[in-house]
C-alpha cells in the first residue's frame, strides 16, 4: 500500500465548501413537493430499482471489483467513498434532456438524498471494512460515523428540507430562481474543483494515469447497472433512462465534503471523487444528447 498523498488544499476553503453544497441541495429542492415522496408510494417500482441500484448493487460491486483487482487501498476507499453517496443534482436536468421521466428522477433524488444521511456513513464504512485491502486504512483514519451523518444531514436533509419549504412557501421566488440557482451552484462547485485542480496540478498530472481510466471504468458501471438493472425489470422507457442517469450521475460533491473535513491528507482519494465530479457530467451529457435524438418507446412495446 502507497503512502498517503500531500494535497494543497487551504483549509479554511472548507466552509466555502459545504456552503456551495447546502446551496446546491437547496436550489435543486425547491420544486421538490411532499407530492413527490408520496409518488414513491403510489408508483414504486423504478424508485424501488434506483435504490436497490444505488446503495446496495454499485458499492456492493465497486468492494467487490477493487478488491478482486488489488486496487492501491486510497484509490479503491475514494471509488467506495463515491458510490456510497446518493445521485448528483445534475442528474435531474440530464433525466430532462434524455427525455427520460423527470418525475422518477427527481422522486429518487429526493429520496436518495434523505436515505443518504444513514446509508453513506454506513455503506463507506462497511464496505471500506468489507474490502481487505482498504481495512487497514479505514482503520487508520479513525473513521466515526455519527460525524459523517452529522455532516450529510447539514449538508443535504436540512437545505433540502429549507427548499421545500421556501419553495411551497414562495411558489413565484422557485419558479424563477431554482434554475438560476442549480446553474449558479454547479458552475461554482465546478469552478472550486477547477481551483483545486489548479493549485495541485503537478500532483494531478502525475497521478493522471492512476486514477484517469478507474473513474471512466466506474462510471460506466453505475450507467450500465442502472440500465441493465431498468431492463431486467421492464421498466417503461422513459423511467429507464432516468434509473440509468440516476445512478451515473453520483453526488460527488459529498464526498469532497466528507474528504476534506475528515480525511484532508487523503490525496487519492481526493484525486478519485474529484475527477468523478468533472468526468460523470462529460458522460452524463453524452447519454443525454444520445437519448435526446431517440424517441421513447411506448410502455407496451418498451415492457
Amino acid at each position: 500500500m502507497s503512502g498517503p498523498i500531500p494535497i494543497n488544499f487551504d483549509p479554511g476553503s472548507l466552509i466555502a465548501l459545504n456552503v456551495i453544497m447546502a446551496c446546491m441541495m437547496f436550489g435543486v429542492s425547491l420544486t421538490l413537493r411532499v407530492d413527490d415522496f408520496r409518488r414513491v408510494l403510489v408508483a414504486p417500482v423504478a424508485p424501488g430499482v434506483g435504490m436497490v441500484a444505488q446503495f446496495l448493487l454499485l458499492p456492493s460491486l465497486t468492494c467487490l471489483v477493487t478488491w478482486l483487482l488489488n486496487i492501491d487501498a486510497e484509490l479503491a476507499l475514494g471509488m467506495i467513498l463515491v458510490a456510497a453517496c446518493p445521485g448528483g443534482v445534475f442528474s435531474n436536468v440530464l433525466t430532462w434532456m434524455a427525455r427520460g421521466s423527470v418525475a422518477v428522477s427527481v422522486s429518487m433524488s429526493a429520496i436518495s438524498s434523505l436515505a443518504a444521511t444513514v446509508l453513506t456513513p454506513l455503506n463507506f464504512a462497511l464496505y471500506g471494512y468489507l474490502n481487505p485491502n482498504t481495512r487497514e486504512l479505514l482503520t487508520a483514519i479513525s473513521l466515526d460515523p455519527l460525524n459523517i451523518l452529522i455532516l450529510v444531514v447539514l449538508v443535504l436533509a436540512i437545505p433540502m428540507l429549507l427548499g421545500m419549504w421556501a419553495g411551497s412557501r414562495f411558489p413565484r421566488f422557485a419558479e424563477r430562481s431554482e434554475r438560476p440557482l442549480r446553474t449558479i451552484a454547479i458552475a461554482v462547485f465546478l469552478g472550486f474543483v477547477g481551483i483545486a485542480f489548479g493549485n495541485n496540478v503537478e500532483l494531478f498530472t502525475s497521478r493522471f494515469h492512476t486514477f484517469f481510466w478507474l473513474v471512466v471504468i466506474h462510471n460506466l458501471l453505475a450507467l450500465s447497472l442502472g440500465y441493465v438493472l431498468a431492463r431486467l425489470t421492464r421498466l417503461p422507457d422513459a423511467d429507464k433512462r432516468a434509473v440509468t442517469l440516476e445512478i451515473g450521475i453520483q453526488n460527488s460533491g459529498l464526498g469532497l465534503v466528507i474528504l476534506f473535513t475528515f480525511f484532508p491528507e487523503a490525496g487519492s482519494m481526493m484525486l478519485i471523487t474529484a475527477f468523478w465530479g468533472v468526468w460523470h457530467l462529460v458522460s452524463g451529457l453524452t447519454v443525454a444528447l444520445f437519448w435526446s435524438r431517440k424517441a421513447i418507446v411506448p410502455a407496451q412495446e418498451g415492457a
